[in-house]
């Protein structure tokens, strides 16, 4: 590769992180074409679903190191910094250089955030040789930028929920099929609920495997489950789950002095965090994008505590604080709003402890970004 350009980060966080012409793989196909194809034959294993994505997939990525492979994981969104959406051989990646590679093309035809990190991605692994990836998609997958991989030999999907539904769809069913586009023809399928098996038979799939869990308790199977599955397939051979004990990630189920942060961001999501929450009387702090299933959320975020502050995230389609809190009024006994961030993190804690932070990542990435600032 050669030397990186200047300010490639910089560069990144200024692009659209939206397509203006709509979703689509077109434009991902013509960026990867004038890089010469860095995706071509990559085994793979894409994860689609609406919860437990980026745990699923960190999780494949772990076996794949535990059974020798030079592997690579993509996940999104990212907390921190850039760097935790792109990994090799367990490690987060430095994007100066495939930023640098991939910046010329990507200028010229206009791409997004997500078809650029994306498009790094797939140069990165191919100059690092890896093997094997578990790659997530980001939204939906019949239209997403990871839907270009040819090498794909196991597709998982983890769960379905109502989300975006002005991209996928307004029903379970029409998400689920647009999520169950990514599967090539023949290619083994992990689901997460037993309810798509025939579904996934439709769109291609050669063999359907449904963890034990969720076929006979009629639950949503669990993300290690679902990774061992899925490495399994692709492996074809069994695997040590071991390995998986102490896989983390940023804001999901991190716990902080005084309090905890994790990115649900559906109303399932909210299920999941409030079955593994700590018991305790919570202050809920809050970000929502506009486009989820707000009032679900908060009936479920209810039960976890009495107290609500609202505040909005920098996403742009996040609801304003006020709009949020003016619905949690329902729910909640007592309901403030800041929309700074910051700020209402400290209403909160005055409120009382402890404090669950959640309703959406990136909230979680504008606080974590506050304080490191500071």
């Amino acid at each position: 590769m050669r030397r990186p350009e200047p300010g490639g980060l910089a560069w990144l966080e200024s692009l659209l992180p939206w397509p203006r012409d709509g979703f689509g793989v077109d434009r991902m196909r013509a960026l990867l074409a004038e890089l010469g194809e860095p995706q071509s034959g990559l085994p793979a294993i894409h994860v689609v679903g609406t919860n437990g994505k980026s745990t699923t997939t960190r999780m494949c990525e772990e076996l794949l190191l535990d059974e020798g492979l030079r592997a690579g994981a993509f996940l999104s969104p990212h907390v921190r910094s850039w760097s935790e959406r792109v990994r090799v051989n367990g490690a987060e990646a430095d994007l100066d250089e495939p930023l640098a590679l991939v910046r010329p093309a990507a200028e010229r035809l206009g791409a997004t955030q997500f078809e650029v990190v994306t498009a790094a991605a797939f140069v990165l692994w191919k100059d690092a040789d890896v093997e094997a990836a578990a790659v997530e998609a980001g939204l939906g997958g019949r239209y997403d930028a990871t839907n270009v991989l040819d090498g794909v030999r196991v597709v998982v999907l983890t769960n379905v929920s109502l989300e975006h539904t002005d991209v996928l769809g307004s029903t379970r069913e029409a998400i689920a099929a647009e999520k169950l586009a990514v599967i090539r023809p023949g290619c083994t399928v992990v689901l997460g609920e037993a309810e798509w098996e025939g579904a996934a038979i439709a769109a291609g799939a050669g063999r359907v495997v449904v963890p034990r869990e969720s076929r006979l308790q009629q639950t949503v199977a669990s993300s290690s489950s679902l990774a061992v599955a899925a490495v399994e397939a692709f492996l074809g051979r069994p695997v040590d789950p071991s390995v998986l004990e102490g896989v983390t990630l940023p804001g999901r189920l991190e716990h902080r002095p005084g309090e905890v942060r994790d990115g649900a961001h559906t109303p399932d999501g909210v299920r999941w965090l409030l079955d593994h929450l700590p018991a305790g009387d919570y202050t809920v702090l809050a970000s929502i994008l506009e486009d989820k299933d707000v009032d679900g959320m908060l009936e479920r975020l209810a039960t976890a505590g009495r107290r609500f502050v609202a505040t909005r995230s920098s996403h742009p389609r996040a609801l304003p604080a006020s709009e949020l809190a003016g619905r949690a009024e329902a729910f909640f006994e007592r309901v403030e709003h800041d929309d700074a961030p910051a700020a209402a993190l400290e209403r909160a804690h005055a409120l009382g402890e402890p404090v669950l932070v959640t309703g959406s990542l990136y909230l979680l990435g504008d606080l974590d970004a506050i304080e490191v600032a500071r």
